[in-house]
């Protein structure tokens, strides 16, 4: 049974390769190693039949450990494969130069490794077995070389009847280069006499390969080493079909230990790469029109990203979508369909220039990459090509037909920094030309991702919950932790659904800004909190400072400074006591105007702080830029004091940062007294959270607080 050494210090490749190793032939025994050196003490007293080995290993690469396993007694016949990744290719020819028999490129086509293994594995047991029997007849002859003669013949005859029964080519040149062993498989391939005694390389292998074995040759006479194992194409004399070989030359000794020939033993492997070029070109083409499917599409577009990403560059995905194709098949049938699909490949592929490919992801569609562009408006011309394409009409089954097609372009990095994401932001301005009226182009754009998520239901239902004033605002304090009393109040726009009962913000937000509500929700909102806070001073409690957050589709609106007037005019509000809660989207699209808003806002007494600060894109940047006076630190960092030191050591630094600015610092979500304690000690201003108070209604908030001093509802 033929032994198989596997050495990869990565468990998961060394397990793949253990149980590829054992699926080559029956009765194969691997034994898996995690470093080399393992491997090469181990050899010391056992020698494997094949060895497959990493390249990139700890300690010692692929090419050392060739050598140093070379040196190894009885090691020098042994095939060495050599496994590493496409884009280090060029380690594979080191490790070749080191002594490697063969190489293979990660991640392995399991059908060409147990082809190769295969074949390695046989042209070693052919080899051992050439060796038994030589050692064999050696001592035979020396025993009694007269008594043994006619033994001697037999064996020889029998030796021959299986050197030629072997279906490798197998031959031996002396040192004058005289031939003087060719078996029948040689001489079905290249027409002469198997037995050919001071016939020449030229007359033995072609004319075109006598320099190639030659070189060869004297390399092994030279070193006495094996050539590994490699392939080459040839063409033997009087035939025009071309034949790939996986040859091994190696060198036969003599009683002195000289090389006194060399022995070339060639597999005809044509059949196997024809086959397994077949099996390719199946798995990643599209059987209909021949263009790559889906699945190689997506590798040509994975290595473009790894290119663009280490190029700095862009690229373009185009998602094309026939316009009515479904009428075309139920008008001419599916035979005409497919032909059809057929002639807008053809076309499309002359629409194409260089480094634009193009695969049919199924149906009607197409996708195309653009693997460079260099110019903003490549792929727009590229998309006009193809649609001007579709003026002429196609011809299908003798039918004359006329289609459009709709395109949607996504481009990297802008659109997608995954293939997937690419792909579907892609089909997302691919249907946005279709609703545009098809025959034409859209580029991706954000919302449409946005829209696609919150359309259906939800959307119907949260336009009749605005229509019916399902929402209500809720209030949760906020505790000065010097002073130990309420002095602010956080609004909280919530929607009491009749169905789903109290739905938080965070599921309806998103879709009131793409769907144009959340203007009018945040002024309802603001007046209402407004209002209330007039009330709640009627009724005896103090002027707290009133907390509204505010979306930054308002800002990028411009109808911040107006709806907050309208609102202080109508209410009667005292803007002092007016914070509002600008959130990540807003500091992101901090534009001049924005900030001019902003600053104007300020002048009229209205404070601003920092939402979520400490995640996300905060940054001094947009403390900076913005007037803001209070930093509010996300509740993510506060459920972690005490149990996580970088949560701690981030509140800290906010807390720290917060104050040198001259800016009050607020922290979120504290839901226990160690929590609480632990803010104070932390010099933490103000705090809010369930701990404190949750988020109560208007009346609740009134009967939770009314009491003087305004104390919280816990105490620590």
């Amino acid at each position: 049974m033929p032994d198989v050494a596997v050495i990869d210090d990565r468990v998961t490749n060394r397990n793949v390769l253990t149980r590829l190793a054992a699926s080559v032939q029956e009765g194969v025994r691997v034994k898996a190693f995690a470093s080399p050196q393992a491997a090469l003490d181990w050899f010391q007293t056992t020698m494997p039949d094949m060895v497959i080995t990493d390249f990139k290993m700890p300690g010692m690469d692929g090419a050392d450990f060739t050598r140093a396993f070379r040196a190894i007694p009885g090691a020098a016949e042994v095939p060495v494969v050599v496994v590493t990744v496409y884009e280090e290719r060029s380690y594979c020819y080191q490790a070749l130069e080191a002594g490697a028999t063969d190489f293979l490129l990660s991640p392995v086509d399991h059908h060409e490794f147990r082809a190769r293994a295969r074949n390695l594995l046989t042209l070693r047991q052919q080899q051992k077995l050439l060796e038994q029997r030589a050692d064999q007849l050696h001592r035979q002859l020396l025993s009694n070389v007269e008594q043994h003669e006619a033994a001697l013949r037999a064996s020889e005859a029998r030796l021959r009847r299986l050197i030629d029964t072997v279906p490798a080519m197998i031959s031996a040149v002396d040192g004058s280069g005289r031939i003087t062993l060719l078996n029948s498989a040689h001489r079905r391939l290249y027409g002469i006499d198997c037995i050919a005694t001071d016939k020449t390389l030229a007359q033995a292998h072609g004319a075109n390969e006598a320099t190639r074995h030659l070189v060869l040759n004297a390399k092994v006479f030279e070193t006495g080493e094996t050539v590994p194992s490699f392939e080459h194409e040839v063409i033997a004399p009087g035939s025009d079909r071309e034949h790939v070989l996986l040859t091994t030359k190696s060198p036969l000794h003599d009683e002195a230990g000289r090389v006194a020939e060399v022995v070339t033993v060639s597999l005809d492997v044509t059949e196997l790469k024809r086959a397994e070029a077949q099996i390719r070109h199946q798995a990643g083409h599209d059987a209909l029109t021949g263009l790559p499917n889906r699945a190689l599409f997506r590798d040509f577009l994975e290595h473009a990203l790894a290119r663009s990403r280490h190029g700095n560059t862009q690229l373009a995905v185009l998602l094309l979508d026939l316009d009515r194709f479904k009428g075309v098949n139920d008008a001419f049938g599916l035979p005409c369909g497919d032909l059809l699909l057929q002639a807008v490949a053809a076309r499309l592929q002359t629409c194409l220039h260089d480094g634009e490919t193009i695969a049919r992801l199924g149906g009607d569609e197409f996708a195309i990459l653009q693997s460079e562009v260099r110019r903003a408006d490549d792929p727009r011309a590229l998309a006009r090509r193809m649609i001007d394409s579709f003026g002429q009409p196609f011809e299908a089954n003798g039918e004359e037909v006329h289609t459009s097609a709709s395109i949607g372009i996504t481009m990297f990095p802008a659109d997608g920094q995954t293939a997937d994401r690419l792909l579907k932001n892609a089909e997302l301005a691919m249907y946005r030309a279709k609703s545009n009226g098809r025959n034409s182009s859209c580029f991706f754009a954000p919302q449409m991702n946005l829209v696609a998520r919150r359309t259906g239901l939800l959307e119907r239902e949260l336009r009749q919950a605005f229509v019916a004033d399902q929402f209500t605002v809720h209030y949760q304090p906020q505790r000065d932790l010097r002073a130990g009393r309420i002095v602010a109040v956080e609004a909280l726009l919530r929607w009491r659904h009749p169905r789903r009962g109290m739905v938080r913000p965070t599921e309806f937000i998103g879709l009131a800004e793409d769907i144009g509500l959340i203007g009018p929700l945040t002024e309802r909102v603001l007046k209402r909190a407004c209002r209330q806070h007039q009330l709640w001073q009627r009724a005896g409690l103090p002027a707290l400072r009133l907390s509204v957050n505010l979306s930054p589709v308002q800002f990028r609106e411009g109808a911040v400074v107006q709806l907050i007037e309208r609102t202080l005019t109508e209410t009667g509000f005292d803007p002092r006591h007016l914070e509002i809660e600008l959130t990540e989207g807003v500091m992101l699209e901090s534009s001049d105007t924005s900030v001019t808003s902003l600053r104007r806002l300020r002048k009229f007494g209205i404070g601003f702080s920092l939402d979520d600060f400490g995640t996300g894109y905060s940054s001094l940047a947009y403390v900076k830029r913005l007037p803001v006076q209070r930093l509010k630190i996300d509740q993510t960092f506060v459920h972690r004091l005490g149990l996580d030191g970088h949560d701690e050591a981030i509140v800290r630094a906010v807390i720290d940062l917060g104050h040198s600015l001259d800016l009050k610092v607020t922290a979120e979500g504290v839901e226990s007294v160690d929590q609480l304690r632990r803010l104070q000690e932390l010099g933490c201003d103000e705090a809010q959270g369930d701990l404190i108070s949750p988020p109560l209604p208007a009346e609740a908030f009134l009967s939770a607080f009314a009491s003087p001093g305004l104390p919280t509802a816990a105490t620590g």
